[in-house]
């Protein structure tokens, strides 16, 4: 009988926040369509239009005075809303959407090194915050929308709903979930996925080729001790990636931010760097997100996967992205993430005697998940993209990558809740930032 008289503010409940997830996956689902088409418009045009990298300078100036101007706290960008969510204070502005929206279009079109996980994660909070205020959600239910949100955002842009979840609920905390948003987060992000497909976006397709090692039998079974080793080897190289990246990001923006403490002059130096970058190299294979090259053969996400062979594309990739980021320029740091990893994978592929698909593929999640400190959300997106056959050597990488990158991060805000290694235990419940900062 109690649970019968309960069955009504269940119900009540239960419909409410169909409504309110239905509504946020629907919204970010629909915006980070907008986004991603616009991001396919900006990058064909900077191919038919080389020139246009002579702007960057300019074009960073501009989005930054426009922050300067309007932004107020949604410069903060991903950090803010994991703030928010472990200690709400000031909410999620809903500027910064649109904000960050353009600026990140603009950094594209021009050639900005920059990704679109950040853009999109920070549509999907500033929305889930919007929703709530409107709705006068009291704290612990804004803060499930955030996390639903950054859910939304993350399964949208990359076409992985299941990844986008776990993400959501990863991202905050280094080895722990919050089970209680499991549902909102996977019903947001699911829901945002099939809104931006409906709109008729399409994302890269990737394709592994390997299917296992033939047993003694002549039978194909889906992993090799031998194989797994040197995939192991490998993830300790995407973790050490992943951890340079992080810690190249934050130490170079503060020495950045010392010798030019104008926040809207930093893209102009960053943008004449990046000049200099492809005079001296005399490519553009590494501006913009890099999925796909201006030239047959060049270096790019798809062609890693391939023939090819490209010893020394992840590091040049690291240093254009390093040179955007820490200069001011909008956009997320994800995609040039999978760039690194599946570079640094088919570099290593050679040397170690692996398939170089196979290598590219954990590489390409492996050093995210150990940049984002993530391993569980990327092993998911790697059986989203590539399948589930070689998934054992997806989450080796992943997992090793996590522990060898440390605690440094790509987002400061995420708590630790277990430390990765016990040596490390007095840093449980501080931020990375505290971290870093020390």
């Amino acid at each position: 009988m109690p649970a019968f008289h309960n069955f009504p503010r269940v119900a009540v409940t239960t419909l409410r926040w169909g409504f309110l997830l239905l509504l946020l996956g629907g919204s970010v689902g629909s915006v980070c369509a907008l986004f991603l088409w616009l991001l396919d418009q900006a990058t064909d045009i900077r191919f038919e239009a080389p020139w246009l990298i002579f702007g960057l300078p300019l074009a960073g100036v501009g989005v930054a005075l426009l922050y300067q101007w309007f932004g107020g706290k949604s410069a903060a960008g991903n950090n803010l809303i994991i703030d928010e969510i472990h200690k709400p204070g000031g909410g999620v502005p809903f500027r910064m959407a649109p904000l960050v929206l353009f600026g990140t279009v603009v950094s594209h079109l021009f050639g900005a090194s920059v990704g679109r996980e950040g853009t999109a994660v920070q549509i999907g909070g500033s929305f889930a915050a919007a929703i709530g205020r409107l709705f006068r959600l009291h704290v612990q239910d804004m803060r499930l929308l955030l996390m639903a949100g950054i859910a939304a955002g993350f399964g949208a842009v990359f076409g992985t709903p299941v990844a986008g979840a776990v993400f959501g609920l990863e991202v905050l905390t280094l080895g722990r979930l919050d089970y209680a948003a499991l549902l909102p987060v996977a019903v947001a992000s699911i829901v945002a996925d099939w809104t931006c497909h409906a709109w008729g976006i399409h994302h890269a397709v990737y394709h592994v080729g390997f299917r296992g090692v033939a047993a003694a039998d002549g039978s194909m079974f889906h992993v090799n001790a031998v194989l797994l080793v040197k995939v192991g080897f490998a993830a300790v190289c995407f973790g050490l990636a992943s951890r340079a990246f992080a810690d190249g990001v934050h130490r170079l923006a503060g020495v950045f931010q010392r010798l030019c403490p104008s926040a809207w002059i930093r893209p102009a130096i960053g943008g004449v760097l990046t000049l200099l970058l492809v005079w001296i190299l005399g490519t553009r294979d590494y501006l913009g997100l890099g999925t796909v090259s201006h030239v047959e053969g060049g270096a790019s996400i798809l062609n890693f996967f391939g023939a090819g062979y490209y010893p020394w594309s992840w590091l040049w990739k690291l240093v254009f992205t390093l040179v955007a980021l820490v200069t001011g320029f909008k956009g997320g740091e994800v995609t040039p993430l999978f760039f690194i990893g599946a570079g640094l994978g088919n570099a290593l592929s050679p040397l170690l005697g692996v398939p170089v698909d196979l290598l590219a593929g954990v590489g390409f999640v492996a050093v995210f998940a150990g940049a984002a400190n993530t391993p569980l959300a990327c092993t998911f997106m790697a059986v989203e993209l590539f399948g589930a056959t070689d998934v054992i050597y997806y989450a080796t990488g992943c997992f090793i990558a996590y522990l060898v990158s440390g605690h440094t991060g790509i987002y400061l805000s995420q708590r630790i809740g277990t430390p990765k290694l016990a040596l490390f235990s007095k840093e449980q419940g501080q931020s990375l930032r505290d971290v870093c900062n020390r």
